[in-house]
């Protein structure tokens, strides 16, 4: 196993992606796996929630000011590594598209073999930072809220994977929807969960994200859930998660 890619993306705000890109990641480097965090987002959340800060962040990489080695920090977690950004991240999407939409696969390439799991924190939005996520991963995650609107914004965006799928990296796989926010108490959080059995049932994680208040306290204190609160059932769903994510790779040890 050399350095899985997967993009946690989704084109609408709000939905957890930093939450699962830093939990999971967290969950999995638990378990003794290497692990990349790759902030993506110019708002910087995923380097912030874990205490990293750094001058130098993943933009000097992608316009190849230095080599990707020079900007990987290490976590207060073991096994767990982030690559960080800041708000002059943003300067990238003026960047010629047909120059730079390969910057991130090609940066990549030199130190995949370092980790177990790289993981990308995305945009949200369709820019050419998120272009450069998805042509970099083998599989993407897409995190949906438990909201009215969710099925909507999901069909729009998986015709966008198609069609980056079809114009510039047919092995993208898709390896699962995952449901944020769910509260089961709410019939709203119910029908959508529903709605998405009907319409997505193969790719539908079996794990839910509740919503949790622990999960909203981690950050504040720079803690993965599984630090923060190990028995949360934030900390439980991130961890399943993760065992279904290696059980889908083929990677489960049990």
């Amino acid at each position: 196993m050399t350095g899985i890619t997967i993009a946690i993306t989704n084109q609408k705000g709000g939905v957890a992606k930093t939450t699962t890109t830093v939990n999971l990641s967290a969950s999995l480097a638990s378990m003794g796996y290497r692990v990349l965090i790759i902030d993506m987002d110019p708002q910087g959340h995923a380097g912030e929630h874990l205490g990293v800060k750094k001058e130098q962040t993943i933009l000097e990489v992608l316009t190849k000011q230095t080599v990707i080695q020079n900007n990987i920090v290490k976590t207060y977690k073991q096994n767990l590594y982030c690559l960080p950004s800041n708000l002059q991240l943003g300067q990238f999407n003026q960047l010629n598209p047909t120059q730079y939409q390969y910057a991130l696969k090609g940066a990549l390439a030199e130190i995949k073999g370092d980790f177990d799991f790289i993981l990308i924190d995305c945009q949200p939005s369709l820019s050419l930072l998120t272009l450069n996520a998805l042509t970099a991963s083998d599989y993407v995650i897409l995190p949906v809220q438990a909201e009215f609107f969710a099925l909507d914004g999901l069909s729009q965006l998986v015709y966008t994977l198609k069609e980056i799928q079809n114009r510039l990296h047919p092995t993208l796989g898709v390896l699962g929807i995952l449901l944020t926010m769910f509260d089961r108490r709410n019939k709203l959080s119910l029908e959508v969960r529903q709605e998405l059995t009907q319409n997505f049932r193969e790719s539908l994680f079996k794990t839910v994200i509740p919503r949790n208040i622990k999960l909203a306290e981690a950050p504040s204190f720079n803690l993965a859930i599984n630090d923060y609160d190990k028995g949360s059932a934030g900390a439980d769903a991130y961890q399943n998660l993760a065992k279904e994510i290696l059980k889908k790779l083929n990677l489960d040890k049990s």
